[in-house]
């Protein structure tokens, strides 16, 4: 029996994660598969669907009749624990079957702080964590994503892994396990042997290390001749490679819970301290056309109200002015919002600022990194203090009440001096801001800054947490008492961030030693014990303050120098100098820098400078939003989706109305709204075949269609039964009646009890919230109860003003159950009566 349908899987935290059969994911019939890969995200679904890198892989891997890839995502503590309790295997969405019955497992390794659940995911599959402790039998087991780059702190628990893009890598890979199959080539010997060829391939057996006395690599030894070195695999054109425009529509709420377009990749800049800007060049921009194309597809096929211009640097897209305002033009008056997540001050204008807050302010974030010139020119970011006062004043002047602002700690030949600036500068940009309110109109974040591998920083030291502690606290001390506030993040979390970021082989036993202790989650706060970490670091016999605290020679041999991201260690040497001196490097769409990336014959940088784009006749059309016609939909929530929070349900409904086209009618002001009341919440686990939602449109639909367009949008367990127009003009009816019907699985009804609760005149119930324990009257609040059958009760409930109560706490204090008792309880709303 799945989980989904074992009787406590109601009570785990946010159970929408878990659900699958989203709107747009792939479910394949097994027997024509001849592959199947189940792509694992090291963390919780709502992070790992946010992802755009793993909808690209799953669209990619899923148009091929023969391959299945299906998703798994890191369980939350609470259903761990009762996947181990139960020796339940953990398992993929689209099928429900446990990943060690897959060819392939292949991991998304966004950052180094998600090791630990990666081996969480293996134990709970029952897949032996080291490599070389698995079988031929066993699945294989892959990696890709940015924190590959370094691979050595994780090489021992993978059998390969990904360098670089994966469009072309992981289809690949796919393809060479077909062949081996088909020629019944059982040793994954032989298999690794085939897929070495691939570019960006890294088999970290066929690698041994060795180390000096000091603990220093000595040799980075390749054990076959040919494979000396693993170049990263490059998209020279991301137009090439088909974009997910049909993407999955989740139950629950994302960290970035919108259509995601990406239009470049790789970024110009050649900021020191950034990873990303050094291993993801050339910049690739999509072509503007593409671009517009795929948005309003993924928008049509996804029913998001919101679309997001991804690229590490969004606002030097060369044609970024005329396509924003294409995209504006023909999205706003559907109220669809356009954001650019990641905006460089000196690449903002007012026209762009102008464009974004058409539909609604999407918010504002700028990352100055530092708070004087001299450090962000040591940086290679050449903004001025002028650029970063004259951008505030314009966001706050086009009426933005809140910027964020992104500072770094603990950078190259910072001193308190500069410090002392961020506060400075901090106040300059909130006296701009002027009155707004009672809140804070300046947010201000602070992270540890962390040496990267492929950076020009990688030879410098890292600031320790105690250090970190005490430079978070001065700048915390010299804004007290401003309408600032103050974030930062866990001086320890960056501590272990950097041992990973810049660490060796040898610290596969210390991710073992601290996952064996229980660690788990350990980006985030409430989840991560440094002690667990200093315990696994004494346990493995290794120093973390070798990592962090000592500044590497020219000469030392670096962990990670056979792994090629284009960029030559020549000109990360040269930049580094270039540092020390306080001097800039020009962007390299100005001038080639013979960074060593681009060949200039297969990989160059792509871009679109100029661009005449239309804005297309839908632009034109514009409903006449006095015209409104109200609708009463009656709909059911049955099976899987009871599971379903209110809010997720609303949402699966609004994007439902969306896909099937109906011209929503919007509320006025700041941040407009589509005009949909629902007349109650369900709680979660009870199922419903008589829930309403008004609707109202600027259109006038057919009753009959428009039910039928809805319910093809709608995912399992949900569908419209009755949809009947209603006037726009009345007063809108209340629940003051809601009828259920309750089934008992295990626990026995005791009629004396019914009996005894209805013959009192006061019963009371205990409620906790996160408020506390409160006492309500059920009796006050119960109808009618009554015996229908051995097992099942008829239970009206009357809709009251104060607090209420939900019907299995009712029965709960009625025949004095246990929480274990309200596990074999099934609730179906069965209908209401309107006041």
């Amino acid at each position: 029996m799945s989980i989904l349908d074992q009787n406590w899987f109601s009570n785990i935290i946010r159970p929408s994660r878990y659900l699958g059969n989203e709107v747009n994911s792939v479910r394949k019939d097994p027997s024509g598969i001849e592959v199947s890969i189940a792509l694992a995200f090291p963390d919780v679904y709502e992070i790992g669907m946010s992802h755009l890198g793993l909808k690209i892989i799953y669209n990619i891997l899923n148009r091929q009749e023969w391959l299945a890839a299906e998703r798994v995502f890191s369980p939350w503590v609470d259903l761990e624990y009762e996947l181990r309790s139960r020796k339940i295997p953990l398992t993929t969405l689209e099928s429900e079957r446990p990943l060690s019955s897959f060819d392939l497992v292949g991991f998304s390794l966004q950052h180094e702080l998600s090791y630990t659940n990666v081996l969480n995911i293996l134990d709970l599959s029952g897949i032996p964590l080291l490599a070389e402790d698995r079988a031929d039998k066993d699945a294989l087991i892959i990696a890709g994503g940015p924190a590959c780059f370094n691979p050595e702190p994780v090489a021992d628990f993978f059998d390969l892994m990904v360098i670089g893009d994966g469009e072309t890598a992981a289809l690949e890979i796919c393809r060479v396990v077909r062949e081996t199959k088909k020629k019944k080539i059982a040793s994954k010997k032989e298999l690794l042997h085939e897929l070495r060829h691939i570019r960006g391939i890294y088999i970290p057996s066929f690698f041994s290390i060795h180390y000096c006395l000091d603990g220093s690599v000595k040799k980075i030894e390749p054990d076959h001749a040919g494979y000396q070195e693993v170049k990263k695999a490059i998209v020279p054109d991301l137009d090439d490679y088909p974009y997910p425009e049909r993407q999955i529509v989740p139950f629950t709420e994302l960290i970035h819970d919108r259509v995601s377009v990406e239009i470049s990749r790789g970024c110009t800049r050649g900021c020191r301290f950034c990873q990303a800007g050094m291993i993801y060049r050339p910049v690739r921009e999509r072509n503007p056309e593409s671009i517009i194309e795929k948005a309003e597809n993924a928008l049509k096929l996804t029913g998001y109200e919101d679309l997001s211009l991804l690229s590490l640097s969004s606002g030097d897209y060369s044609c970024i002015g005329p396509l924003l305002k294409t995209l504006m033009d023909r999205q706003s008056h559907k109220n669809i919002g356009v954001s650019l997540p990641s905006l460089r001050m000196d690449s903002l204008n007012t026209e762009m600022i102008e464009q974004i807050k058409r539909v609604r302010k999407t918010g504002f974030t700028l990352a100055p990194e530092a708070g004087n010139d001299r450090l962000r020119r040591i940086i290679n970011k050449g903004l001025t203090q002028d650029d970063i006062l004259g951008t505030a004043h314009v966001v706050y002047r086009a009426g933005w009440n809140l910027i964020k602002l992104y500072f770094m700690i603990g950078l190259p030949y910072e001193g308190d001096g500069d410090l002392q600036d961020i506060i400075d500068l901090s106040k300059q940009v909130i006296r701009l801001a002027g009155k707004k309110g009672k809140r804070a109109n300046l947010n201000v974040s602070i992270s540890t800054f962390v040496p990267k591998a492929h950076t020009p920083f990688m030879w410098t030291t890292q600031i320790s947490p105690e250090e970190s502690s005490r430079r978070i606290k001065l700048i915390r001390e010299g804004l007290k008492g401003s309408w600032i506030r103050v974030k930062w993040n866990q001086p320890e979390l960056s501590w272990l961030e950097g041992v990973f970021a810049r660490g060796d082989r040898r610290l596969g036993r210390v991710i073992m030693e601290a996952w064996g202790l229980g660690a788990r989650f350990d980006a985030w706060g409430e989840h991560f014990r440094v002690e667990v970490w200093q315990e696994a670091f004494v346990r493995a016999g290794l120093e973390p303050d070798f990592y962090l605290h000592r500044e590497r020679s020219f000469q030392e041999i670096l962990p990670w120098d056979h792994i090629k991201a284009g960029v030559t260690k020549a000109f990360l040497k040269r930049e580094w100098i270039k540092a020390k001196e306080e001097n800039l490097t020009p962007d390299c769409r100005e001038k080639c820098l013979e960074c060593g990336v681009c060949d200039h014959k297969t990989i160059d940088p792509v871009l679109y400078k100029y661009s005449e784009l239309s804005s297309g006749e839908e632009a034109s059309i514009r409903p006449t939003p006095e015209y409104k016609k109200k609708y009463r939909l009656t709909y059911r929530k049955l099976n899987r989706a009871k599971h379903l929070g209110h809010l997720e349900l609303a949402r699966v409904l609004i994007r439902a109305f969306r896909r099937a086209g109906l011209k929503l009618a919007f509320s006025r002001g700041f941040h407009p709204m589509p005009k949909v009341s629902f007349f109650a919440a369900l709680p979660v686990g009870t199922e419903s075949i008589a829930e309403l939602v008004d609707i109202e449109l600027i259109e006038a639909v057919d009753i009959f269609s428009v039910k039928e367009k809805i319910n093809h949008e709608l995912p399992h367990g949900i569908d419209v039964i009755l949809v009947k127009e209603i006037s726009p003009i009345k007063k809108r009816r209340r629940i003051s009646e809601s009828q259920f019907l309750i089934t008992f699985k295990g626990p026995k009804i005791k009629e004396k009890d019914l009996r005894g609760f209805l013959e009192s005149d006061h019963f009371s119930v205990v409620k906790t919230n996160k408020k506390g324990d409160h006492e309500i009257d059920a009796r006050a609040l119960v109808s009618s109860i009554s015996l229908v059958s051995p097992n099942k009760l008829q239970l009206t409930l009357m809709q009251t003003e104060g607090p209420g109560l939900k019907p299995t706490e009712i029965v709960k204090g009625i025949f004095s159950l246990t929480d274990d008792d309200l596990l074999n309880i099934d609730v179906l709303k069965t209908g209401q009566v309107l006041a």
